[in-house]
């Protein structure tokens, strides 16, 4: 290559190198990161916990959360693979509770539920996720962001606090892992929920039989003594709120809702507006004789009204193993969102084979896909019926944002402007160097050259 030709070279690198970093600063800038560790949490083989932490460490003040992402680790921080600790899920709840009151009791608290339909605070959460924590994405992308700490908002006396749900399962040395982590009652020898009801006989498994401190069958003879501190070790990305920053809504809907719509009233607001979410339910397998049957799923639908209107901004499913996807349509069959379920193909934490690693996610181009109030969506969920599978959930997590407007300096780019500058004249003058550098070795060599003898064969 000529030394004309390396310099252009340099050059053109430097130019994409600048226009990269340049990106990347934009997208950086303003955004802050922390790192939080749960309370510990300890398994021995075979055993549960369902935790729930109060007035956890959490980003304080008037702020737009951008993403949450957690893990299973130890106490050394390594992280800990889904065939040894199953992380049956995990949710992040918002609520006011009084200054003075302790910071694990819930006595006073006001829980803040997400935007949703389900009754009760049922999937009221605000971030949640469970195996596909890992390779899931969580980022809100700019202008937008969950506006949390509102000093208007908050009630005189009181302040913002945050709880977290953990809900784990040690499967070393069971008998039946996939059956562990399913909740399979027999599994658990339960025959009543943890509050002392008795379970339905058509009951198989979930939930209900999998709760703090059960104990799933382990091989005979196998050590149980061998227990380990854990910790829930999440990362929360936010930025400072101002006016460039866009609101949007948490919707989580549920293919378990009981809701139907009324013929005379598609309304959610009136007496026909009642969404009982189960939250989990049964996948029976396609053949009674044990014969596996690939061509054999379970698909359930159901029809749902958005609250209110706004472009989906972002979109994801929840789904358990024996999960193959999940959809949102329109009434006339225009997809809006498709989440698919990643499986892992080895041992290493992120990729353990025959579990859900993570959720594939939509990020609709701003503006292509408006919902109305009241439209009716179908939620469709759909898992493999070869073998039956207890306890799996069909969610489905939407952010809406009312407003599409975009700001005149977006949160990333207002926080520090002179960082683009700084990055082009750094590398100007580095490209400079560099360039320098090779026509003084090209001279070099050039001189050289004219005292080579050619080769002759």
């Amino acid at each position: 290559m000529s030394c004309s030709s390396q310099g252009w070279l340099i050059s053109i690198v430097m130019v994409l190198l600048a226009l990269n970093l340049e990106a990347l600063a934009r997208h950086e800038a303003g955004v802050k990161s922390a790192i939080f560790l749960s309370p510990k949490f300890e398994l021995a083989p075979g055993s549960v916990v369902n935790k729930y932490y109060y007035n956890i460490s959490f980003p304080r003040g008037h702020i737009a959360l951008k993403s949450f992402n957690a893990e299973v680790v130890d106490e050394a921080g390594k992280p800990i693979p889904l065939h040894e600790t199953y992380l049956h899920h995990w949710v992040v709840g918002r609520y006011y509770q009084h200054r003075d009151a302790a910071s694990h009791h819930r006595a006073d608290a006001m829980f803040l539920r997400n935007a949703g339909v389900c009754e009760n605070n049922v999937l009221g959460q605000y971030f949640g996720l469970g195996s596909e924590t890992r390779r899931t994405s969580t980022y809100i992308p700019d202008p937008y962001g969950i506006e949390i700490g509102n000093p208007t908002q908050i009630p005189e006396g009181y302040e913002e606090r945050w709880m977290l749900n953990v809900h784990a399962i040690d499967t070393r040395g069971v008998i039946d892992k996939l059956g562990c982590t399913e909740c399979r009652c027999h599994l658990y020898n339960v025959t009543v929920d943890e509050y002392g009801r008795p379970l339905s006989p058509d009951y198989k498994g979930g939930l209900k039989c999998c709760y703090d401190q059960m104990q799933c069958k382990t091989r005979e003879g196998y050590d149980q003594s061998t227990k380990r501190s854990l910790f829930l070790r999440y990362t929360v990305k936010w930025a400072d709120w101002d006016a460039s920053v866009f609101p949007v809504q948490i919707y989580i809907f549920d293919v378990t809702d009981t809701w139907k719509r009324s013929s005379s009233n598609n309304s959610l607001r009136g007496p026909n507006a009642t969404h009982h979410c189960q939250v989990e339910y049964e996948v029976k397998p396609c053949s009674g004789t044990g014969v596996v049957n690939d061509d054999c799923f379970d698909v359930r639908r159901i029809s749902l009204a958005v609250p209110s209107g706004g472009y989906l901004i972002y979109g994801v499913a929840h789904q358990h193993s024996g999960g193959i996807g999940s959809t949102l349509y329109r009434e006339d069959g225009q997809v809006l969102c498709s989440s698919i379920p990643k499986y892992g193909e080895g041992e290493a934490p992120g990729n353990e084979a025959g579990y859900i690693v993570g959720m594939s996610t939509c990020y609709p181009h701003p503006g292509s896909i408006k919902l109305s109030e009241g439209e009716i969506l179908i939620l469709e969920s759909n898992y493999s019926g070869t073998i039956g599978h207890t306890g799996v959930m069909g969610l489905f997590y939407l952010l809406v944002a009312e407003s599409l407007q975009e700001p005149s300096r977006s949160v990333l780019e207002s926080a520090k402007p002179h960082m683009a500058t700084a990055i082009w004249a750094l590398l100007l003058l580095f490209g400079l160097a560099s360039t320098i550098a090779v026509g003084v070795g090209c001279r070099h060599r050039l001189g050289r050259e004219d005292d080579y003898e050619p080769i002759v064969m």
